[in-house]
């Protein structure tokens, strides 16, 4: 591994290529899951990671194939079942830095109970997500996100049943970070998952991506640059709720609804364009720019860090239960324990 040499600040500046391990990449040509990889890597050098102190865990599916393209620490675990071997990781040992890779139907089906328990506990791992609506790797099933009606392998008449929507099982979850990005914008996907490693916490990182053998083409309403700027809005903390081809388009309040305005049209002004606010504690709004968009209402589909909020942590409080219980019993030597009883102790 090539490394830089900072001799001013003492520290080994790492490059994306330092996170790249020397397997070869086994994902079908074309599949967005090449380009969440590539995120990870630039991600991972922006935040300037230490290999040696990060670990990639994964469970079953296309997507945690991701463990063995990675030159760090990594562990490619058993279906939905990621999540507790990675807080067991962070529990036993809060430095390392954890990245889970999972997908819509390992972490929703499967791994449902994990996915809301390490959210609701705020274990501090960065989650990300690969959502393409269909089960890859076993060959084409609906998924725990595949919409009512789709056509599959296991429901060739279309499915009766409502999807998950994984912003709203980590919202009902108490979640404190969640951030959505698609495969094609590396950009924002890179960016998306600096923050979500920055922020202490469970963070979930939903990646729309594409499975161009049984789902091709899942969220070409969102990826096709002909409609894209009309289709998704990027949420950038401090900033207008701007979007549109000409960004003449707003996001305001209607009652107690969101609505898109063309800003200078019906009354409307650049004033009653909201202001995005990932950070604020109440999550009513960030909830509604979660799921704009995704049940076919008029609105775009929110884009980038959505919520971001600092709380304890899971491990930070275990800690601090323990030490708290060893200040009140100290801890004994071994040979303490044992001339502490009455017993008789021979050794022949």
């Amino acid at each position: 591994m090539e490394k830089t040499l900072d001799i001013k600040a003492e520290t080994l500046i790492y490059k994306p290529k330092d996170y790249k391990s020397e397997n070869s990449v086994r994902w079908c040509p074309g599949c967005g899951d090449h380009a969440v990889l590539n995120s990870i890597h630039r991600a991972m050098a922006e935040l300037n990671l230490v290999p040696e102190d990060t670990v990639m865990v994964s469970g079953i599916g296309c997507s945690s194939r991701l463990t063995y393209y990675m030159d760090t620490y990594g562990l490619h675990s058993i279906h939905g079942r990621a999540l507790p071997i990675a807080t067991g990781m962070k529990v036993a040992n809060p430095k390392l830095n954890i990245w889970v890779a999972t997908g819509d139907g390992d972490s929703l089906a499967i791994g449902g109970n994990h996915f809301i328990h390490a959210i609701r506990r705020n274990v501090d791992l960065t989650i990300v997500l690969f959502n393409n609506k269909i089960y890859g790797l076993t060959k084409g099933q609906f998924s725990p996100t595949s919409e009512r009606g789709f056509v599959a392998k296991s429901a060739p008449y279309g499915t009766v049943e409502d999807p998950f929507r994984p912003a709203e099982l980590c919202f009902g979850a108490r979640g404190k970070f969640f951030g959505r990005a698609i495969d094609v914008d590396l950009k924002n996907l890179t960016n998306t998952l600096v923050a979500a490693s920055k922020h202490k916490g469970a963070a979930v990182v939903e990646v729309l991506q594409n499975c161009v053998i049984f789902n091709e083409g899942i969220h070409s309403k969102l990826t096709d640059k002909t409609w894209r700027k009309e289709n998704t809005i990027l949420l950038t903390q401090g900033e207008k709720m701007i979007f549109g081809e000409n960004n003449d388009k707003g996001i305001v309040i209607d009652g107690w609804d969101l609505k898109s305005v063309t800003i200078g049209e019906d009354g409307y002004t650049l004033d009653d364009v909201l202001v995005h606010d990932a950070t604020c504690e109440d999550n009513v709004l960030q909830l509604k720019l979660a799921l704009m968009g995704l049940e076919g209402d008029k609105l775009p589909v929110a884009m980038g860090v959505i919520r971001d909020v600092e709380a304890p942590t899971y491990e930070q409080e275990h800690e601090k239960q323990i030490e708290a219980v060893q200040a009140k019993t100290p801890k004994r030597s071994f040979e303490e324990f044992l001339m502490s009883s009455s017993t008789i102790w021979e050794v022949k």
